[in-house]
């Protein structure tokens, strides 16, 4: 029965990541071409957008995450804001894909301002608590590993699922057609594609949500060591280097990948001709997703958790590689195994920094004399948005200097097709050059140091137990 409780609490843990994942997905991969193709928004309004609403995130996101640390409920400090976020979350996505009073204009600028702020601080009101509650589960660092890839793995099905599903679903539900270059007649996605999609996904995301809350159960509990206040925040976040380090290294990654994931749509569009091929692109990353998960507990077998994370990002950067020789050669095969490659690198990346993120909030305790869990993990949010501003400064500036027309579909000038297609394939591997100089350079939680950190947070919580009796 014990073990039935176990296999339970942490499959019910990751299923909130699926829902999580669903609303991520409509949000980082489609938004900008419904933005753009649909209701005709500029660039030059889009790039202003952006950097605005990740100030206010910059905000939002730490004093959501004291406020959570604050939070004293029968059920405890995390599920009762994992379900308020993901019900107010689903509901603003709705409204985020769609425009119920025909706006134009100004008037269409501020709806779409308003409900894409309002989509950021929802989102945060679900993800901080739900990624904060990892180290509540256990202190074990091999328990926190296996939670953790479980949370990734229910999370690369979500991302799987709406990458897959949506361009399938879209096309089916679209009433509008446009001529390919072929001659022939091919639906395009329209309004009501993107409304009935972002419905869909809505109502998984609560019912996912709900399921994780219902099944999950803090074990660990820590007391928050005083209320929120801006300027406290802001000095937990610089005192801890390690997690500045660990911000910069995980953003610039992050945004190559998320790049690859906001172009697509426009790639399959405008290059290719054909909107429904990505959903086999999108297949192919999927298995790819489901083969990393297993990467990183295999790599660590025979390396360090540092050069495990190192060699992910390499196995990413070759799979791109392989992407951009099929780009160049216009052979989908060979970009469709090349991304599932990429995926492999991907998702063994993205466990070992969840990992990286516990390991920054135990390092942060030894240095600061204090734990300020929900604080370091609201960065994770936020680094998930600074990855995506970025990612979308790099793909308004790339479609507004290469003349890119949502009207035209398959029928833009080269200079476009051109700039999809370097955006798919060959900035991101610049990016995860970057990134792993970095990280190998200036991340020092690894190794006797790391295990001294995991061995005095040890300590201390025994001593905090025996003296609470």
């Amino acid at each position: 029965m014990n073990s039935f409780k176990y296999i339970k609490s942490k499959l019910g843990y990751g299923v909130g990541a699926i829902g999580l994942d669903l609303s991520y997905g409509m949000f980082y991969s489609f938004l900008a071409k419904y933005l753009t193709d649909v209701l005709g928004l500029g660039a030059g309004f889009l790039l202003v957008l952006t950097p605005i609403a990740r100030i206010w995130d910059g905000i939002n996101d730490p004093m959501m995450g004291t406020i959570v640390d604050n939070t004293h409920t029968k059920m405890g400090k995390y599920r009762p804001w994992i379900l308020r976020g993901t019900m107010l979350n689903a509901v603003v996505l709705v409204l985020l894909f769609t425009n119920p009073f025909k706006l134009t204009g100004v008037a269409l600028c501020a709806y779409v301002a308003v409900m894409y702020v309002a989509w950021g601080m929802s989102n945060t009101l679900a993800d901080i608590p739900y990624w904060s509650m990892v180290p509540s589960f256990t202190s074990d660092p091999k328990e926190r590993n296996l939670i953790s890839t479980v949370a990734r793995a229910f999370s690369g099905i979500g991302q799987g699922m709406v990458s897959i599903l949506a361009p399938v679903i879209m096309t089916a539900v679209s009433v509008t057609t446009a001529v390919g270059e072929n001659g022939e007649t091919v639906k395009v996605h329209d309004a009501r594609s993107y409304f009935i999609c972002a419905l869909v996904c809505a109502i998984m995301l609560v019912i996912f949500a709900g399921t994780s809350v219902a099944t999950t159960k803090e074990t660990i509990t820590t007391q928050a060591t005083e209320k929120f206040s801006f300027k406290r925040a802001l000095e937990i976040i610089k005192s801890n280097d390690q997690l500045l380090v660990f911000m910069l290294f995980a953003m610039i990654s992050n945004a190559g990948w998320y790049l690859t994931s906001g172009v697509a749509t426009y790639y399959f569009d405008v290059v290719v001709g054909d909107a429904s091929k990505q959903s086999m692109f999108s297949t192919f990353q999927a298995v790819g997703s489901v083969v990393g998960l297993l990467l990183l507990p295999v790599l660590t077998k025979y390396m360090s958790k540092r050069k495990a994370y190192q060699a992910s990002l390499i196995i990413a950067a070759v799979g791109y590689s392989g992407m951009t020789v099929g780009a160049v050669t216009g052979v989908l095969m060979i970009m469709n195994v090349s991304y599932c490659i990429c995926a492999i690198g991907m998702a063994s990346m993205f466990i070992a920094q969840t990992i990286f993120l516990a390991d920054v909030v135990d390092y942060g305790e030894v240095k600061m004399g204090f734990r300020a869990e929900s604080i370091t993990f609201s960065m994770k949010g936020f680094l998930q948005k600074m990855a995506y501003t970025l990612q979308t400064i790099i793909l308004f500036v790339s479609l507004g200097v290469s003349k890119y027309d949502g009207t035209l579909h398959n029928q833009n000038p080269q200079s476009a097709k051109v700039a999809i297609t370097l955006m798919l394939c060959v900035i991101p591997i610049a990016l995860f050059i970057i990134s792993l100089i970095v990280f190998t350079k200036k991340f020092k939680l690894h190794g006797a140091y790391m295990d001294e950190v995991t061995a005095i947070v040890t300590e201390n919580r025994k001593k905090r137990e025996a003296a609470n009796g």
